[in-house]
């Protein structure tokens, strides 16, 4: 396993963003963006075009770790992984993806809501589980998760900004996932990676 696994350094900067968009047209620059203004973590989807591509370009990136996201099947579990994904994200539970990401000693973080969705996930072994959408029941729904589930890591993801950061943070989440508040679908295919950063510096600074 890596020295730095993925999971620690989610866990070490406390949060990781999700980028959403049409077209990547400079993925390391993305990244070394997005590395350099605190969020070293970054996830990309298997809903942008080319994803695997982008993959192997931004994996290169030195300090950071970048991941598969919206992974739905053993097959882009497999290929994300051979491209250079460092961790894997699913939007629901997923065995197969569970299944692979054992196989290569790869984390999966493995989306869930309720408590059941929870246990399911930690039974597939979910290096952390996040809860989506958080928008949904806000920063309390995480507290009480935290009752039943004391040392699971939980990271909230869908509807968190620089305005609730903090508030999930405090609430017991081990991170969040910062999505368009700061990788705006347009701002990602215009190329407009000085904007990325500033907003990316705002939002870690938010979570202090």
């Amino acid at each position: 396993m890596q020295v730095n696994t993925a999971l620690d350094v989610i866990r070490a900067d406390r949060v990781l963003t999700v980028v959403r968009a049409p077209s990547i047209p400079d993925p390391a620059a993305l990244v070394e963006a997005l590395a350099g203004a605190g969020i070293r973590a970054v996830e990309l989807t298997f809903t942008t075009p080319g994803v695997l591509d982008a993959l192997t370009a931004a994996s290169a990136v030195p300090d950071a770790v970048v991941g598969a996201g919206t992974v739905l099947t053993g097959e882009q579990a497999e290929q994300a992984i051979d491209s250079g994904a460092r961790f894997l994200v699913t939007p629901g539970l997923r065995p197969a993806v569970a299944e692979v990401a054992a196989r290569h000693d790869i984390p999966v973080v493995m989306g869930a809501l309720t408590p059941s969705e929870v246990m399911a996930a930690l039974d597939l072994n979910a290096a952390a589980v996040k809860i989506f959408p958080a928008r949904m029941f806000g920063p309390g729904y995480l507290k009480d998760l935290r009752g039943p589930f004391p040392d699971a890591a939980l990271i909230p993801s869908g509807g968190v900004n620089a305005g609730n950061a903090a508030e999930f943070l405090a609430h017991g989440a081990v991170a969040v996932t910062a999505g368009t508040d700061v990788v705006a679908p347009g701002d990602v295919a215009a190329g407009r990676w000085s904007d990325i950063a500033s907003r990316a510096a705002s939002f870690v600074s938010s979570m202090k």
